[in-house]
């Protein structure tokens, strides 16, 4: 068995001992597989990602399928750290997809509010646009009132939070909460519709 890259031999042997312990369900043993590979996991995810707060959400859902899936590892195929490694590099891929197919949808419906599509000489592209309008109102539409008013706001407004705050009456905190959430809510909902997976 070789080691991860991020790994010595000594850590890959108290790591293997550790994941035969998180299959019994052993919480603490968890904990201290977290300790030793959340830092080198976190700077994987936050490379692909580019994001530290989604890198950190990746982080905790790449724990937890450990905890689920302890069970399953096969030192046969590799060290603690590559096992870990590839939940970690396919989840976070996963939002790179999903993220850039909400973008997609989200542009779609935000060319809806300023007219025409770009290529409105193209009736193909139109069913396209059209399809996905009506995912994003359908999506929107399921969002807490508040919610949906900050991110129509910022994407169909086009305001910056600030913008809203002022806006609105609302303190900027509370703005910047509400755009995460929703934006957090409209993914799982997207999610369903376009294919996408959050892990």
């Amino acid at each position: 068995m070789n080691p991860g890259p991020a790994e010595s031999r000594k850590e890959a042997r108290e790591a293997l001992a550790l994941l035969r312990a998180v299959a019994q369900k052993e919480e603490q043993a968890l904990a201290r597989l977290y300790d030793l590979y959340s830092s080198a996991i976190f700077g994987c995810l936050l490379r692909i990602l580019g994001r530290r707060e989604e890198a950190e959400e990746v982080l905790l859902e790449v724990f937890w399928q450990a905890w689920e899936q302890a069970d399953r590892y096969d030192p046969g195929r590799g060290a603690p750290f590559t096992w870990l490694y590839a939940i970690a590099r396919s989840r976070a891929l996963d939002r790179v997809r999903t993220r850039q197919r909400q973008a997609a949808t989200v542009e779609a419906a935000a060319v809806e509010q300023r007219g025409s599509p770009p290529h409105a000489e193209n009736p193909e592209v139109n069913v396209i646009f059209g399809e996905l309008r009506g995912q994003v109102r359908a999506a929107l539409a399921r969002l807490p009132a508040d919610q949906r008013e900050a991110i129509e706001l910022a994407y169909y407004g086009g305001l910056t939070q600030v913008e809203i705050a002022a806006r609105t009456g609302t303190p900027l905190g509370t703005v910047k909460t509400r755009v995460r959430l929703g934006l957090l809510r409209l993914r799982e909902i997207l999610k369903d519709v376009t294919g996408g997976s959050t892990g």
